[in-house]
C-alpha cells in the first residue's frame, strides 16, 4: 500500500509573519523544501479567512486570482509572487466533495487572502506550486470540517499531493496586546508573559495532536477542544480553528493510528497569540535534499 503524504496544520499568525523572520518561517521553508524533494506537485489548502454561507462549501477556480493587501508588510514581500491556481485538481476536489454528499460548488471569482499565500510564499519562495483552496463553511461545525478532510484523504495516497490547514493554535484578536505592533511594528515584543488561558489552551492543542494516538482518537480529541473551558478565550471566533478540524479528518482514519506528529516550531505574537506549527505523518521514503 502506498504511503500517505504528511499533512501540516500551520498557525499563520499576524500579517507580519510574512515580513519578519521567525522560527515558524524557518520551519515553513523546511517543510516546503522537503515537499519539493519528495516530488510534491499539488498543494490543497483550507485557510481561516474564507467561509461559505448556508450549507455550501466552495472550491476556488479563479484562473487569475488577485491577492488581498497585507497590512504592515512592505509590498515587495508579496506583490510580485505569482499565484498558480491548480484548476484540474480543483475539479477533482470538487468531485470528491460532491460524491461525499457535500453541497460543493466552484467559485471562479475568489481572490486569495494572506492566510494561504503567506504560507505559500514562506514554504515555496522560488515559485508557487499548483494550489487549490477549499473554503470553510460559515456554520463552523467541527464535525462537518472533519468530514471534509475525510472526503479528500485518499489524495494523500497519490504521493504528490500536500495538504495544508492554516489557522491558529491560539488566535483571539480581541485578547492580543496590539501596542508594540502599532507603535514599533514589532509583534514579537512581550512586556509580560502570555496569560494563563492562552498557555493552557496552547498545551491542550499540543496534547490533542501529539498524544491522542492518531486515527479516530485524533478526530475526537481535536473536535473536543472546542468544548474546552478555555476555548472561547483562545478563539474569539471559530474561523481560525476549522483548519485543525480539516487536518484531523485528513489524518483520522484507522490507518493513521500511531502516526508521528511533530511540533516543529512555535512563536508567540502580540503576547497572547500562539503560532504553533505541526506536521502529522511523515515522508515514507527519505530522499536527500538536492538529490
Amino acid at each position: 500500500m502506498a504511503p500517505l503524504t504528511p499533512v501540516h496544520f500551520f498557525s499563520h499568525g499576524s500579517t507580519m509573519m510574512l515580513g519578519e523572520e521567525s522560527k515558524s518561517a524557518d520551519y515553513w521553508k523546511k517543510c516546503g523544501d522537503e515537499a519539493l524533494t519528495h516530488g510534491i506537485e499539488h498543494v490543497v489548502m483550507m485557510g481561516a479567512h474564507w467561509a461559505s454561507r448556508g450549507d455550501e462549501i466552495h472550491v476556488a477556480t479563479n484562473p487569475k486570482p488577485a491577492k488581498s493587501p497585507v497590512a504592515y508588510v512592505h509590498p515587495s514581500k508579496y506583490v510580485s509572487y505569482e499565484l498558480v491556481p491548480d484548476l484540474p485538481m480543483a475539479e477533482r476536489v470538487l468531485s470528491l466533495l460532491q460524491t461525499a454528499g457535500f453541497n460543493a460548488s466552484a467559485n471562479p471569482t475568489f481572490d486569495w487572502i494572506h492566510d494561504t499565500y503567506l504560507i505559500l510564499i514562506r514554504m515555496f519562495p522560488a515559485r508557487c506550486p499548483p494550489t487549490t483552496i477549499v473554503s470553510m463553511n460559515a456554520r463552523y461545525d467541527p464535525h462537518y470540517h472533519v468530514k471534509v478532510g475525510g472526503a479528500l484523504r485518499g489524495l494523500r495516497r497519490e504521493g504528490n499531493v500536500l495538504f495544508v490547514g492554516t489557522g491558529g493554535a491560539v488566535h483571539n484578536l480581541y485578547r492580543n496586546r496590539w501596542a508594540p505592533m502599532l507603535r514599533y511594528r514589532d509583534t514579537f515584543a512581550m512586556e509580560t508573559p502570555p496569560e494563563a488561558w492562552a498557555m493552557e489552551f496552547r498545551q491542550e492543542v499540543q496534547d490533542a495532536l501529539t498524544k491522542s494516538g492518531g486515527g479516530p482518537a485524533l478526530r475526537r480529541a481535536v473536535t473536543m477542544l472546542m468544548k474546552m473551558p478555555m476555548y472561547r478565550e483562545a478563539h474569539g471566533t471559530d474561523d481560525h480553528f476549522m483548519a485543525a478540524q480539516f487536518v484531523a479528518g485528513l489524518c483520522g482514519d484507522w490507518e493513521d493510528e500511531g502516526q508521528k506528529v511533530e511540533l516543529g516550531a512555535e512563536d508567540w505574537e502580540l503576547t497572547n497569540m500562539c503560532n504553533s506549527q505541526f506536521t502529522l505523518g511523515h515522508w515514507g521514503k527519505e530522499v536527500a535534499v538536492g538529490a
